[in-house]
């Protein structure tokens, strides 16, 4: 079959297959690169992996994921760190250039404390990201997950804190799903280009009706979002790697994975 050079998948898309199964059909399938989520390296010796990755022609994408960095405590801050360092040394470990942050909230904590606390995090971790060459991509998710998951819900507030910080190692993961409803894309995305801290685009879409907010993702095409269109705006922006497909979805996770990993295939030509 013929490699998909810009295609990659991230393990929590097929989340049924252990890793050791998902790198074989990846592999088969042709699919140029994977994002590997956390629990996928649980009880492993990630070197290996990484090791295991590479030999199938599998470039590794990215690490998912860090973040949740706010916590009403100082104890639970310091615990956020530690485990984000963690993340980013397994990073290293397993061969992955950049670590995706999902940045966190409290509820009953006022967003502004929370941002202000995601930006203290990241610079807190900022050194080990550094000495181990790791970059990091604040993901800003849906404003429907501003409660709980995260304080970073448009591209706007994740420039704010890559302005704050001012690192080149600190940028922004565009995830379809999150972003698509901001009527400031385009021009954030423009801007993330100029500033080189475009570093990931991740692509599902949004079902009508949703009957879950995390998990009924649809695959691309079955949603309403513009995919081509905003394909063509991070390209414009400068943006060269990989398109991943990050898929949470009940009802393709309990389909047959091997029928659902053609359908992404399928559906990412189709994207043109």
């Amino acid at each position: 079959m013929t490699r998909d050079p810009k295609l990659c998948v991230h393990t929590i898309t097929t989340k049924p297959w252990p890793i050791e199964v998902a790198m074989d059909k990846y592999a088969a399938a042709g699919i140029g690169g994977i994002t590997v989520w956390r629990q996928a390296l649980e009880g492993r010796n990630i070197a290996q992996v990484g090791d295991d990755l590479r030999a199938r022609n599998l470039e590794i994408v990215s690490l998912c994921r860090g973040g949740f960095f706010p916590n009403k405590t100082s104890e639970g801050r310091a615990e956020a760190i530690e485990e984000n360092r963690r993340a980013i040394r397994e990073a290293a470990e397993l061969g992955a250039p950049l670590v995706v942050l999902v940045c966190g909230a409290v509820p009953g904590q006022s967003l502004a404390e929370s941002r202000r606390q995601i930006a203290d995090g990241i610079a807190a971790v900022l050194p080990l990201a550094e000495e181990l060459n790791v970059r990091l991509a604040i993901e800003p998710l849906h404003p429907m997950y501003a409660d709980d998951r995260s304080a970073i819900n448009t591209m706007a507030s994740a420039n704010a804190v890559c302005d704050e910080l001012e690192h080149p190692l600190v940028g922004l993961a565009v995830d379809a799903y999150h972003v698509w409803w901001d009527p400031d894309l385009a021009a954030q995305i423009a801007l993330t280009g100029e500033k080189n801290r475009l570093f990931a685009f991740h692509l599902c879409d949004w079902l009508t009706p949703t009957t879950d907010l995390l998990n009924d993702r649809g695959l691309m095409g079955e949603g309403c979002i513009d995919l081509k269109g905003m394909r063509a705006l991070v390209e414009a922006a400068g943006f060269t790697g990989f398109h991943e497909v990050e898929i949470f979805s009940n009802r393709w996770w309990s389909a047959d994975q091997d029928e659902f990993l053609a359908r992404i295939q399928q559906a990412y030509f189709e994207l043109g």
